[in-house]
């Protein structure tokens, strides 16, 4: 019997590299710098079958290399040696809590488009199993550096965001929100969690949940992204999608606080205004210029124009049918933190004890593009503030997240300003938590830690309920 081949295998083959040399070629007309800011530079946008694929290969940090901060600040590690960690909360005790955690993709049948990018995001180092779990990070000695590590919960699904409410604590699963009972000190919660509400999770394009309460916690915000970059799996699966849900932590019950926003990220309470903030990754595909991602004050009932329009009422005509009424209502952002520079981090800089240059603003973890050239992102940043609105440009905070070959030694995410005053930055390619301070200055016991002190370990000591695990990577 004679084996013919596919007549239209190499052509599929020529074809594929083809058009990702084609992605490959759309370089960004403006710098970096035009896309930041309350009016960005908006230029016409670019269309390609493929989106332009320029992937900074995740390599992870040499020995005894680290980010560079900013003048007058000193980087160590707070914590090392972890499995994927994206998102940080800190307890009432100053005990660190990381998510160590990765999507778990269902996606529905097959898409050229999808399963080269898949390829492409693995090499990014977006491909790590995700650990499901959140890991206590616990600093004796008040030194700055965790001596003490415990699996704080485990067996999650994707968990990202964190809240302690009284005795309860809350996590934000890519598919619910849940809650278990909190006991000041405990380093392991055994309990079975409790159901919260239903989280949208099919097909799960954007994964990551992210809540913050009230101070007075009787609501709760909660961030879903988009289900598509702009709508092209139908507008039926965005059904309560691109929006933060505000969550009755009691009941459950929930209504659609703010919607349009395509994958929003880190929320935060802005000390001097009390607004609700928001930091939003706008859609892709339209060029290595186009569309800034952004932080903004959240407006009730408000809609930010996904899929129909960005930045305000500038239209996308990729989505048909369109809504002319909705695109009225579109509410322009605040300021835009530069295109595909994948912000998800935010933190307020009140309490910091770094240089005065960051005491009024807010941090912010950019996570880095995938599909610009060149690169944008790979940095934490801050923004200032005046009057709770951002006034001026950004300040690199850390940077060389990308070596000399253009390659991640790691990418940030998470930011946290703890107790101490420091800026804690969870790094999921290097594994590590950074720990920014001030030059000069060594951290301070807090005394009013309440964890347990009749243990004090010299080394990093690692438990999982009463029993070691291995942390060693593969």
């Amino acid at each position: 019997m004679s084996h013919k081949k596919c007549p239209h295998a190499h052509t599929l083959t020529v074809s594929v590299g083809v058009l990702l040399l084609t992605s490959c070629t759309q370089p960004t007309k403006l710098p970096e710098s035009a896309s930041f800011g309350p009016q960005p530079d908006l230029p016409s946008p670019q269309q390609s079958w493929l989106p332009t694929v320029h992937v900074a290969k995740a390599v992870g940090w040499p020995e005894g290399k680290r980010p560079t901060p900013a003048a007058g600040t000193q980087v160590t590690a707070f914590a090392s040696g972890l499995h994927h960690p994206r998102w940080l909360y800190e307890l009432p005790n100053g005990d660190i809590l990381v998510a160590e955690t990765n999507h778990r993709e269902k996606q529905q049948g097959f898409s050229l488009k999808a399963w080269i990018a898949s390829k492409w995001m693995k090499q990014a180092g977006a491909g790590a199993e995700s650990l499901n779990q959140i890991t206590l990070l616990r600093d004796h000695d008040g030194d700055g550096v965790a001596d003490e590590k415990h699996v704080f919960l485990k067996d999650l699904h994707s968990p990202f965001g964190m809240a302690l409410i009284g005795n309860t604590f809350y996590v934000a699963n890519a598919d619910a929100l849940v809650k278990f009972p909190y006991e000041s000190g405990q380093t392991t919660i055994t309990s079975a969690p409790t159901k919260v509400t239903d989280l949208p999770a099919e097909r799960n394009h954007h994964w990551t949940k992210n809540i913050l309460p009230t101070k007075d916690g009787s609501k709760m915000y909660v961030t879903v992204g988009s289900n598509s970059n702009v709508g092209e799996n139908g507008m039926a699966v965005e059904e309560e999608r691109a929006a933060i849900w505000e969550v009755d932590p009691t009941s459950g019950k929930h209504r659609i606080y703010a919607s349009g926003l395509r994958n929003p990220n880190g929320l935060a309470w802005e000390p001097e205004s009390g607004d609700l903030w928001v930091v939003v990754n706008e859609r892709d595909e339209l060029g290595s210029d186009l569309v800034p991602d952004y932080m903004t004050a959240v407006a009730p009932n408000g809609f930010y124009g996904w899929p129909y329009s960005y930045f305000g009422q500038h239209v996308d005509t990729r989505i048909q049918p369109q809504q002319p009424d909705l695109v009225a209502k579109a509410i322009q952002p605040d300021y835009a933190l530069g295109a595909h520079t994948a912000s998800l981090g935010l933190a307020a800089a009140k309490g910091n004890q770094l240089p005065a240059q960051f005491k009024n603003g807010m941090f912010v973890g950019q996570h880095g593009s995938w599909n610009r050239h060149p690169y944008s992102g790979y940095k934490v940043i801050f923004v200032p503030f005046e009057q709770g609105k951002p006034a001026g440009q950004p300040i690199d905070v850390l940077t060389d997240f990308l070596n000399r070959d253009g390659e991640a030694q790691g990418r940030p995410v998470g930011v946290l300003v703890d107790q101490k005053g420091h800026l804690l930055v969870a790094d999921d390619v290097g594994n590590v938590i950074w720990n920014v301070k001030a030059n000069g200055k060594s951290a301070q016991r807090n005394p009013t830690r309440l964890f347990a002190r009749n243990k004090q370990p010299d080394a990093l000591e690692v438990a999982d309920n009463d029993e070691a695990v291995d942390t060693q990577e593969d």
